[in-house]
């Protein structure tokens, strides 16, 4: 057998110039490259590992519970969110992706995906006596200032639950929103709820609330002026630090519910209570869109800096009655995947890798043609495995090189001499161990052996 070296050290560098003979090659320089739109940003297949352990185990969680996938269209008529978000909502009025298509239609990006989901289930009839557990995930869209962690493409995953009005199906939400955080290790997440009541409770209390933000105007900023009368409750999730003494002052939204949303917020905490899900009841905490009702709640945390929200959701039992269907109960909620994958990274989460096991060498013709088969068998006979093949050729020097980069931790040679002899060669690229001949016939074996291919 021959023995074939390769090593980081052995690799020699190469500069860009020697790549490109001046002389010879024309290049047209364009003043700028053209970029990636502000905010959208590429997804790179370093990051990819992690991006795909992540939604790997949201698939789990939630198909644990028994929820099944939609999967449903970027774009949207303008009016599905206009009238499900609300045309005076800053979603709508500045973020919104809109443009009208050939057809003279007014099109949008999706912002956010109940309304997508609401939408899909009443167009195919899937309300009709019916419950429906539903998740979804993918991008959306909102023309919003890029900062860490908040981008203009963004990635969601939603859970929506159809035509169950108890507070059951609530804290069975809540309680696979917990798990999602056990099952990636993360800690210091806190649970915040609280109840907004029926519509007709929440009236009385929003007239009381906006009477008290008039008396009190002047210390309001110009966000919350505009808010007064089209959403009022949305002041209370102000972050101005200027007007935390105003809103403390404020009416308490818990003073006014009904007695059935008191019955039902009970029985919702008790049903917490009983399972350990530790959380804090937040009186402020609001959705100021008027289908919203009953619970609501938020994941919190301060691992990014600031407190921030890494999960909301709660029920809207108004929202399909408000896009033109019959009244019908829902709970849901919807993670901010970026978010999620920066807590990961954060917390030295282990990812689990998506490189090769197996770089597979090959130095001649008749390795070449022998090989390509050999390749196809391996992966025939261990599936799981993660086998890349060298193609284009190259010295053994540079196949090694690509072997090491490709992350794998064995490489498998082959040369002439052992398609000729009905073997190969085992090399481990990580650890400095001898390597080993062995017959092709038995490759599948060793290798399994080795990396541990259940």
């Amino acid at each position: 057998s021959r023995s074939y070296r390769a090593g980081r050290g052995d690799i020699p560098r190469t500069s860009c110039g020697k790549l490109l003979n001046q002389s010879t090659v024309t290049l047209t320089i364009m003043a700028k490259t053209i970029q990636a739109v502000r905010g959208m940003n590429d997804i790179l297949p370093a990051a990819s590992a992690a991006w795909q352990y992540l939604e790997d185990t949201l698939r789990d969680v939630v198909h644990a519970y028994g929820y099944q996938e939609i999967m449903l269209p970027l774009l949207e008529k303008t009016e599905l969110f206009k009238r499900s978000i609300g045309e005076v909502t800053d979603i709508v009025e500045k973020e919104m992706y809109t443009f009208d298509d050939r057809n003279g239609d007014s099109l949008t990006l999706r912002p956010e995906g109940t309304a997508s989901c609401v939408r899909a289930c009443m167009q195919h009839g899937m309300l009709h006596n019916q419950v429906q557990r539903l998740w979804y995930t993918g991008p959306m869209f909102r023309h919003e200032r890029p900062q860490k962690g908040r981008y203009r493409q963004f990635h969601q995953i939603g859970v929506e639950a159809f035509v169950m009005a108890g507070p059951d199906i609530d804290a069975e939400v809540i309680f696979m929103t917990a798990r999602i955080w056990q099952r990636l290790g993360l800690q210091d997440t806190v649970l915040q709820i609280n109840s907004l009541g029926t519509l007709a409770a929440r009236a009385v209390y929003r007239e009381a609330l906006v009477k008290y933000l008039r008396e009190h105007e002047s210390g309001l900023d110009e966000d919350s002026r505009r808010r007064l009368d089209s959403n009022p409750l949305r002041i209370l999730d102000s972050k101005n630090p200027d007007m935390q003494a105003l809103i403390e002052g404020a009416p308490q939204l818990p003073d006014y519910l009904d007695e059935a949303s008191r019955q039902h917020f009970s029985e919702l905490c008790a049903l917490l209570d009983a399972a350990g899900v530790a959380y804090e009841i937040n009186p402020r905490l609001v959705r100021g869109l008027d289908y919203y009702t009953k619970t609501v709640f938020e994941w919190v945390t301060d691992q990014l800096g600031a407190q921030g929200t890494i999960c909301a959701g709660g029920r809207y039992d108004g929202l399909v009655e408000y896009l033109g269907g019959k009244p019908t109960p829902a709970f849901g909620f919807a993670i901010g995947l970026e978010r999620l994958l920066a807590l990961l990274l954060a917390a030295d989460t282990e990812i689990p890798s998506n490189q090769p096991h197996v770089y597979l060498v090959l130095n001649g013709q008749q390795a070449v043609h022998r090989g390509m088969v050999f390749a196809e068998e391996l992966r025939t006979r261990l599936p799981g495995l993660r086998l890349q093949t060298n193609c284009g050729n190259g010295s053994f020097k540079s196949q090694f090189k690509r072997a090491d980069k490709s992350g794998a931790d064995l490489a498998l040679v082959m040369g002439d001499d052992e398609v000729d002899a009905g073997a190969l060669i085992l090399k481990s690229l990580r650890h400095e161990t001898d390597q080993e001949t062995l017959s092709q016939q038995h490759a599948a074996a060793r290798v399994k052996e080795i990396i541990g291919l259940d």
